[in-house]
Order: C-alpha cells, then sequence, then structure tokens
C-alpha cells in the first residue's frame, strides 16, 4: 500500500485568480466560455475575451473566491475565469481530479474561516493553511477519482431524470385538470376526439360534469373559509422558544410540504393566546406575499400548528372538496396560477388578500373524479419521490466514501494504469 502525505494546499497547487474582462452573450472571435460561479455549478451562459483573460484549462479546478458560497470548488474546462474565482493548477504530486475531491471535502471547513466585511471570501492564507491529505502513487489517487466519479455520473444522471419526471408531471397536471379521470381511471379523449364530452366555461373547455365556482361557494360550515394570519405584532421575537408549540412561518412553507428544520415555536401560554390561528386538519395554509400561492394541506401531524403573519388558511367543505385536490390546483393548474399573477398587488411586492382569494374561480368535479385525479397524480409523484431519495442516498453514499477515502482510513486496490 502506498504511503499517505499531508502538505499545505500551496505545495500542491499554484494560484492564479481572474480579472475582469469583456463579457458576451454568445461565443464569437476571440471569446471562450466565461468561467464564473454558475460555470462552477457547470452552467456556461456567457463568453470572455480571451486577449486578457486568465485561462483555465483541463486538469485545473475552478474554486468561487467571493461571494456566499466562496470555497466551492468546479472542475475547468477550457476558459476564461471570472474576477471571482481563482484557477488552481496541480504541481506534480496530485492529479487535478484528485485535488477537486478534495477540495470538495473541505467546503465547510473554508466557508468557516470566510473572511470580508461585506461579501465574504476565500481567506487570503488559503494556500498556507489549508492541508491536504493524499496517497504518494498517483495510481491509487486516479482510484479514488474513478470510484467517486462514478457516483458522480449515477448523482446526475438521476438529477435529469428527476428533471424529466418534473416536465411530464407538468404536462399530466394539465391534463388532469383539463380532462379528468373516468371512473375507469382512464383520462377523458380530449375535446378534439369527443367534442361531445366538453362544454365551455369562464376558464375555457372543461368536462359536461363539471363546474366553474369560487372558494366561497365550497365554504365549510361553521368555519370562516378564509383567514389571514396574526398581526406581526402578535408574534415578535421575544416570543419565540427553542421547543414548543410549532408556528408555520413563511420559510417553513414549503411547495405541498413544510420544512421542519425552519419551523419557530412559541409557549402553551402563546399558543393559547392565538389558538384563533390554530389550524385544524383539512385547512390549505397559503403565503400571500412573496411566493403568492405557494401552499400545503395541514394533516393529523399539522393539527394544531400555527399560522403567522405572511399566510392565509382556506378552509372548505371536506364533503365536496378534498383539501389535497384544491391544494393541487393551487400548485400546478395554470388557469389558476394565471389568475393570482394578475390580481396580487405588484406595488412594491406581490401581495394576495381575502377579495383576491374570493375571487379565484376553480374547476370543480365531483369529488370521487377529484379522488381519482389524486390517485393519478400520486402515483406520479410516488416514482418522483423515490428517485429523489435514490439521489439522496447516492449522495450521502458520495460523502460518506470521500471522507473514508479521501483520509485513508479506507484504502484501495493499487495498479489502475
Amino acid at each position: 500500500m502506498s504511503e499517505w502525505l499531508a502538505q499545505p494546499l500551496g505545495s500542491l497547487a499554484t494560484f492564479q485568480k481572474g480579472r475582469k474582462v469583456e463579457t458576451s452573450e454568445h461565443p464569437r472571435e476571440g471569446f471562450a466560455p466565461y468561467l464564473g460561479a454558475s460555470a462552477i455549478s457547470g452552467i456556461i451562459d456567457e463568453y470572455g475575451d480571451t486577449r486578457l483573460g486568465v485561462i483555465a484549462g483541463p486538469g485545473d479546478v475552478l474554486m468561487l473566491w467571493d461571494g456566499e458560497r466562496s470555497g466551492l470548488v468546479g472542475k475547468a474546462q477550457v476558459g476564461v475565469i471570472s474576477s471571482t474565482v481563482a484557477r488552481l493548477s496541480p504541481k506534480s504530486d496530485v492529479e487535478g481530479e484528485y485535488l477537486y475531491y478534495a477540495l470538495s471535502s473541505k467546503f465547510e471547513w473554508i466557508q468557516g474561516r470566510r473572511t470580508g466585511t461585506g461579501v465574504p471570501h476565500v481567506p487570503k492564507d488559503l494556500a498556507r493553511i489549508l492541508s491536504v491529505k493524499y496517497p504518494k502513487n498517483r495510481n491509487e489517487q486516479r482510484r479514488i477519482v474513478e470510484i467517486l466519479s462514478t457516483l458522480d455520473e449515477a448523482i446526475e444522471k438521476t438529477e435529469a431524470l428527476i428533471a424529466k419526471m418534473q416536465q411530464v408531471k407538468a404536462g399530466l397536471m394539465h391534463d388532469l385538470f383539463t380532462r379528468g379521470v373516468t371512473p375507469d381511471g382512464h383520462l377523458r379523449p380530449s375535446r378534439e376526439q369527443a367534442p361531445d364530452l366538453y362544454k365551455e366555461s369562464a376558464l375555457g373547455w372543461i368536462p359536461k360534469e363539471w363546474e366553474v365556482a369560487t372558494l366561497p361557494d365550497k365554504a365549510r360550515p361553521g368555519r370562516p373559509h378564509l383567514k389571514t394570519g396574526p398581526f406581526g405584532s402578535s408574534l415578535k421575537i421575544e416570543h419565540w422558544v427553542e421547543t414548543g408549540h410549532p408556528v408555520i412561518t413563511i420559510g417553513a412553507l414549503g411547495e405541498g410540504e413544510f420544512i421542519q428544520s425552519d419551523l419557530l415555536y412559541v409557549n402553551e401560554v402563546t399558543a393559547q393566546r392565538l389558538r384563533e390561528y390554530q389550524l385544524d386538519v383539512g385547512d390549505v395554509v397559503f403565503s400571500r406575499v412573496a411566493d403568492v400561492g405557494r401552499s400545503a394541506v395541514i394533516l393529523n401531524d399539522h393539527r394544531g400548528w400555527i399560522m403567522s403573519s405572511n399566510l392565509m388558511r382556506i378552509s372548505l367543505d371536506q364533503s365536496k372538496v378534498y383539501a389535497a385536490y384544491l391544494q393541487s390546483q393551487l400548485a400546478h393548474d395554470m388557469r389558476v396560477r394565471a389568475q393570482i399573477r394578475s390580481t396580487v398587488n405588484s406595488s412594491g411586492r406581490e401581495v394576495a388578500n381575502s377579495n383576491v382569494l374570493n375571487r379565484l374561480r376553480f374547476a370543480w368535479p365531483q369529488i370521487e373524479e377529484q379522488a381519482r385525479i389524486l390517485y393519478r397524480a400520486e402515483a406520479f409523484d410516488d416514482k418522483r419521490v423515490a428517485e429523489v431519495a435514490h439521489q439522496n442516498n447516492l449522495t450521502k453514499q458520495k460523502w460518506g466514501l470521500m471522507h473514508d477515502l479521501l483520509t485513508g482510513r479506507v484504502r484501495t486496490t493499487e495498479g489502475v494504469a
């Protein structure tokens, strides 16, 4: 087994910062891909003048020097590096791709040592203070790179599949919200194929059995169908506690889900004072500012959670409307989303209120058909969720292997040519 060494980064690579050059959105003579922050993530959206630029090439490593993600690294292609990026050119002791993975594993370490009072940046003495461990045998370095790059390829393929599934879902949801699902579980024939199955409406052509109605038309008896979160003065910084009664802030509201790590908490005294803002099973929580229309359904696990001032809740008659169906329309029905975009107040920032929501028109099938539509959508989502879980597992596996392989804790077989 080969010997392992540890040296300062500056002993293993030379640094050169980029400089400002003329850029273009389109390739032309004398211009090459402009390697800035987006290029580190694999996206080329500009081209830079090669005459005065610092040029990177295959085998070099790019490091984002300035910004919130400073310390992020990427593999270089031939191009002009921006002034916010540094080019690291490996010396004879290490392979370029090995250095890329070694520095990737140090990202959090670098982030913890950033400097700068305004825009944070990589510490200027990084080349001296960052120690990199590596096997002296270049074949072992190549074997480590081979293992990690194979995982990277699998992750990229899974990401591409998830992106494609998102596109397919958009088409599926359009069909589900305009054609519906018949009792035998199939989409209705399109209007072009069977015009007698459809009727004109304020929202366009819809199946004959459906109706166009507003949220007040589907209100839940004995409970206001809309309610806005408490005034900001009712929930201040001094009310937050480390554990207690969950509060959904706009940061904790994802699309169709709650982000548990972003929940805030109040004690029981405050929770009782805000009891009228506690949520019930079947409510839909709706973002009324920023990304207006982002929403999620309150399930049993969320009963009693409190909504914050930037949110509203929608509570409809559950004998007429499945909460998940309403949430799915808010998220995926382009006719509904177009209405939201056209009616929110855009002076300064987008804000929705009760008047906006009460004017929205929805195409409603009978509740039995809502269930069939949800079943088709959820069956597709199950496949997507499985791929996301697979991607997460691959990523965890990669980071575990990086820890083991890049420290020498787990050794590889040598002799790779």
